[in-house]
């Protein structure tokens, strides 16, 4: 119960990544505010009976993370409850892949209205809030996309590095307020982004690892639990790559 009596704030948490992340700090005993773009009863069943299970409070929150009104209110929701909030993983992204000369700049800004904006906007909103508190652990889910020049990844490699180059900035700034700010780096994993890539492209990755496999998504998710857990609590300001051992 790493996370007892602790408050978390997980985005896209209706599949993969996020999901896991749900099961995980629900089982180690945190109550989780869930975010995720609209409402579904899928969803609302799922959130019920994990909470019923694990005896924590999770309070589903709905917003669209291409519409900064709609982020706005989630912030505003979330804190409306008085609750302390101890923990924010921004998980929630879009994936995308094309060559570099066939990246259309509307496809990119919208890459990065999801993948990065929309990250900035939702944290500063989370971040006033905890600085009062004087605590907080802030993970966000990059890539080794963002770390890797690899082809096809113009615009999801950027939007992921533009988000590690922000947790370095949020990590220095925020650290004086006792926030800590830190990033994942997955590579292969298998979510449904795992079915969506080039059969090629994915194998060349698993081949370039160490392990030779791709990750579950609960084997990121307990990255997270360790980085938003007090076992973690002289680390900021860290990228820890969950690649298997990618060489690449």
């Amino acid at each position: 119960m790493l996370l007892q009596n602790k408050t978390a704030i997980i985005t896209g948490c209706n599949r993969g990544i996020g999901k896991a992340a749900l099961e995980t700090f629900a089982e180690n005993g945190a109550d989780i505010f869930a975010c995720v773009r609209k409402e579904s009863d899928g969803f609302s069943d799922v959130t019920a009976s994990l909470a019923e299970k694990t005896g924590v409070s999770i309070s589903p929150v709905y917003f669209d993370l291409t519409e900064s009104e709609q982020v706005k209110a989630g912030v505003k929701t979330i804190i409306s409850s008085k609750k302390r909030i101890d923990i924010l993983v921004n998980n929630a992204g879009v994936a995308s892949g094309s060559l570099f000369q066939m990246t259309s700049l509307k496809d990119l800004k919208q890459v990065f209205e999801i993948n990065f904006f929309s990250q900035i906007l939702f944290t500063q909103g989370v971040s006033r809030y905890m600085s009062r508190f004087k605590t907080g652990s802030i993970i966000n889910i990059a890539s080794t996309a963002g770390l890797i020049g690899d082809a096809g990844m113009t615009s999801y490699g950027s939007s992921k590095a533009a988000l590690i180059f922000a947790t370095k900035t949020m990590a220095t700034e925020l650290g004086e307020m006792n926030i800590r700010v830190n990033a994942i780096a997955p590579s292969i994993i298998k979510t449904d982004m795992f079915d969506q890539m080039d059969e090629k492209a994915r194998n060349k990755l698993i081949d370039a690892s160490a392990l030779k496999r791709p990750a579950e998504a609960v084997e990121v998710a307990n990255v997270a639990l360790f980085l938003a857990s007090d076992l973690s609590s002289f680390i900021t300001g860290q990228v820890l790559r969950v690649d298997g051992g990618l060489t690449t």
